[in-house]
Parts: structure tokens; sequence; C-alpha cells
């Protein structure tokens, strides 16, 4: 692991402080001796350069991040001579949402729809820059003072036109499951609409101090998400309007088709709920059926066996036809 310490020099930048530390990388708060900005400096641990697909992933934070530009989104400082591998980014005062979170459990419905507002606005502009962010969750959302936001983390972001990567392969790298999309759960890229339902998980946890859907381990969590519907935001918290909470399952749409196109169109929701048409939708009635994977395997295997039987009673009216 990386093991400066204060006062440490590393190239243009003395290093103040340790800030954070994962299993990838250690951030460092550092001060840029050329003009005396803060700057915050993300070094990659020495095992996660060994390993390809981390190490991939932080040459793609940094290349993605040096290519936007928007008050939403945390700036990577550009190509500069380096003597080791680090990202420099911009320093950002606030907390993440996160903390937030652990702290409040749940927010004040203006706060909640101000941040996701705030959310919005920043996805709209990476979306358009053919950027999807596959990752969205608390841990990756920094809230200032005023209830702005940043973006960041784009480790496993996507540009458009790249090379496809699997969740199966980022299993580890992706972290929680209790945002990621029902089409990413299955192996599927992602798109707009993927970073739409990430944004929908946390509204939802916003306004309800809970995440939709819960389970023992993330096979489970994955599983429910893809087989059964949350708990009606309303039922968890009353003080919910029935057009926010349809704003939230237009959101949680376990189909894509059917889910908001992109961020745009959520905001303008968010914006004008007065203008949404509450739908009778099924379920926020059958939510307490629970459908497990056990039942969808037994299925199988029975259609499996039924297939034999087709076969043969379709041969037998085929040579009586003759």
């Amino acid at each position: 692991m990386s093991d400066f310490h204060s006062g440490d020099q590393l190239d243009h930048y003395r290093i103040d402080g340790l800030v954070a530390r994962s299993g990838m990388a250690s951030i460092f708060r550092a001060t840029d001796t050329r003009d005396g900005r803060s700057v915050a400096i993300k070094v990659p641990h020495s095992e996660m350069e060994a390993d390809p697909i981390l190490f991939d992933r932080f040459n793609r934070e940094e290349e993605i991040g040096k290519k936007l530009d928007h008050p939403g989104v945390v700036r990577v400082f550009g190509d500069e001579d380096r003597s080791r591998r680090y990202m420099v980014l911009e320093w950002v005062d606030g907390r993440l949402l996160r903390q937030v979170l652990n702290e409040q459990k749940k927010l004040p419905q203006d706060r909640a729809i101000r941040i996701t507002l705030a959310l919005c606005n920043a996805l709209d502009y990476i979306h358009s820059q053919g950027v999807v962010h596959r990752d969205l969750k608390p841990e990756n959302i920094m809230v200032g003072p005023n209830d702005e936001v940043k973006l960041i983390d784009f480790g496993i972001a996507a540009n458009a036109g790249s090379r496809r990567l699997t969740f199966a392969k980022l299993t580890e790298a992706m972290g929680t499951p209790d945002y990621i999309s029902p089409e990413q759960v299955k192996g599927k890229r992602g798109d707009a609409r993927s970073d739409v339902y990430s944004l929908g998980v946390m509204f939802y946890e916003m306004l309800t101090g809970k995440v939709p859907f819960t389970g023992p381990n993330p096979f489970v969590i994955m599983n429910e998400r893809l087989l059964n519907n949350p708990i009606p935001p309303r039922e968890v918290n009353p003080e919910i309007t029935p057009q926010l909470q349809e704003i939230i399952y237009r959101a949680l749409e376990r189909d894509p088709n059917k889910r908001y196109p992109n961020a745009h169109e959520f905001a303008l929701d968010l914006e004008h709920p007065e203008k949404v048409g509450v739908a009778d939708r099924a379920e926020m009635k059958n939510w307490k059926q629970r459908r497990s994977p056990v039942a969808r395997q037994i299925l199988f295997y029975v259609m499996l066996a039924l297939i034999p039987v087709v076969v043969f009673g379709l041969m037998l009216f085929l040579a009586r036809n003759k």
C-alpha cells in the first residue's frame, strides 16, 4: 500500500494527509506547490497495478475524467510528467451522500428532490458525452454545503463504443449490488437507463431510509430485483405523495424500455410532479407475493422435461397426416 505521510513530496504536490483508503487505492489531500491550490491525489496500491482488470479500471477513470467538464462531476486534471502512476483530481469540500444517509436515515422531501435533480443534471451531461457511470451509489456522490453534488469514481464507467466489460468480471470491483440495474445483474452492458435505475434506488432510499431490495447476501438481493417488487414507498413513508411514488416506480421499471429513457425526463417529472399521472400499478398490490429463484429453476426443468414429449407428439402428428 501507499506509504505517503504529511509533508512528503510527490512531484509538484505536497502531501497534506491521508483522506481515504480502499482495497485498490489511497486518496490523499495535497497542495499543488506551483499555485497553492488543494487537490486530491489518488495513488493505486502496488497489488492493484499488478492486476490488469483493476489497473484498467484506474486508467479508465482517469481517461474518462479528463474529458468531462461539468460542475456536477469531479474534475480530473490533465497530463504532466509524473514519477509514478497516480491521478490528480479537484479537491471537493463536502461529505459522501452515504455519510449523510447514515446520519439522517431519510431526508426531507424537498432536500431529496433537490439532490436528485442535481444528479439528473450531472447524469444528463455525462450521457451527452457518451459516458455511462454504471456504479451510481451514495458512496460515489459528494454532497456540498448547499446540496450541490459531485459524481466521483468513474472506474467502471463506459465510453460509447468501448469494449464490453461484463458484470461478472467486475463483481468485486462494483461492491454492493443494492443500486445495480436488473440488466447489469444479467450481465448486460447497461446504458443511460441503467444510471436512471440506480438514481431511482437512491431517491427511494433518500425518501424512505431503506433500499428497495434487501437480503442476506448479494445474490439474494440481485434475484429479488429480478423476480419481485419492492415495498411501495408510501407503505414505508406515508408522507411521500402519490406523484413522487409514481416517479420512483417509473425510474425502477425492471424493463429498461419502460423506464425513463434518460435523466432529463426523470428531472422533468420531479420539477412538475403535479403533471404526473398516477397509474394503478399491479406492483402496489402484489408486492407481498414473493417469487424465488428455486421456483424459476423448477419451472425450467419441467419445461425441459416436456420437450421430448412435445417432439414425440409432433412426430406422431406428422406421421398420421402423411
